[in-house]
């Protein structure tokens, strides 16, 4: 049986709120002081180890996210409620694990694609491609340049929002040298328009009656994070997972020219650029699956790991966009990012409805 560790005497005003532990975020700002926060707070000690119950709320959320009946959109939700009310208390951990896992959920749906199917998707995708992220980037400057934003925040933005979202800021950040603050503004921009995005695209594809691949292609282009990419693709057919999955790794290995880029751009010398390798492990998984006929077997299994995996990846993300990071990040990066978002969308959403 639990048995709660007596908390010391309340004083006669009213307390201060107890800092969060070391990798815990502390408890959203309202109502900390209230019974009900307070128990959820409150250490306890089972079996010599101490818990509190936020911990086990969620474990809890983090369980479901492995059953069938969660969806990245229901995750995704999960973890923006916990991050909206009694906080995360994994933060280190979470944030560790979501780049890894996501990494290694996309080599996993690698073995449900077939290498031809991929290449045909691959060159309808790369005008879009090529024409979308210099666009971006250029629009990027000149918007940025009119609102009064730094040049890091904007070249990192309009990066997120050109290539791949956190995986780009996390991949030109270093090259630019950029500091921590820029850093945050930019992957807190993308977050919040991906998840967005996660929600309003299936139900603007069913809107439009777009066709799988369509809709694929769409979200390859218009939605920034690779997860939130692969999240709207799966909840609308397998085809667009295909197709979206595709065509979004091919535009992650456009991090690299444009690291080099911004090197020479910035003149930044002796930096490292950081190659997305895991897109190899991708391509070697659908090239295992299409040429090796003793693998099909694994091809389903390693698929439906993937799918959770990528559940799990939108929980954690969710659950790290508290109401504090989404106010730190301020008004003028948003309105760069919803502009670029808004213009990227609804342009390659017009020319794909009428050219493919």
């Amino acid at each position: 049986m639990a048995l709660p560790v007596q908390p010391t005497p309340l004083q006669a005003s009213t307390p201060l709120p107890a800092p969060a532990p070391a990798g815990e975020t502390a408890a959203p700002e309202f109502n900390e002081t209230t019974g009900f926060f307070r128990h959820l707070h409150t250490p306890r000690v089972v079996f010599g180890q101490d818990f509190t119950l936020k911990q086990v709320v969620f474990v809890l959320f983090f369980v479901f996210c492995l059953t069938p009946w969660a969806s990245p959109p229901i995750a995704l939700a999960l973890g923006l409620l916990l991050a909206q009310t009694i906080g995360n208390p994994f933060t280190t951990q979470t944030k560790q694990a979501t780049a890894k896992l996501l990494q290694f959920s996309v080599i996993g749906l690698g073995f449900g694609m077939n290498a031809h199917a991929a290449v045909q998707a691959g060159k309808e995708g790369i005008i879009f491609t090529v024409v979308s992220i210099f666009g971006t980037l250029l629009l990027g400057l000149v918007v940025g340049r009119w609102l009064g934003l730094g040049k890091h925040v904007v070249h990192l933005i309009s990066c997120g929002t050109a290539i791949c979202g956190g995986s780009a800021i996390a991949a030109i950040g270093p090259v630019l040298r950029a500091k921590d603050e820029e850093m945050s503004v930019a992957l807190g921009t993308v977050f919040v328009l991906n998840a967005v995005a996660l929600f309003a695209f299936p139900p603007i594809g069913h809107a439009l009656a777009m066709t799988q691949n369509q809709f694929g292609l769409w979200c390859a282009i218009a939605i920034h994070d690779t997860s939130s990419v692969v999240g709207a693709a799966a909840a609308y057919g397998n085809q667009a997972l295909e197709v979206a999955t595709t065509v979004k790794l091919a535009r992650a290995l456009w991090i690299i020219p444009i690291s080099i880029g911004t090197a020479m751009l910035f003149k930044q010398k002796g930096v490292k650029v950081k190659i997305p390798y895991f897109i190899f492990g991708f391509i070697a998984a659908m090239l295992v699956n299409t040429f090796i006929p003793a693998a099909k077997p694994l091809g389903p299994v390693m698929v439906n790991l993937a799918k959770i995996g990528l559940t799990v990846t939108l929980f954690f993300i969710g659950a790290g966009l508290s109401a504090k990071v989404v106010r730190s990040v301020g008004i003028k990066p948003y309105v760069l990012g919803i502009l670029l978002w808004v213009v990227i969308s609804t342009g390659s959403l017009y020319v794909i409805l009428h050219t493919v």
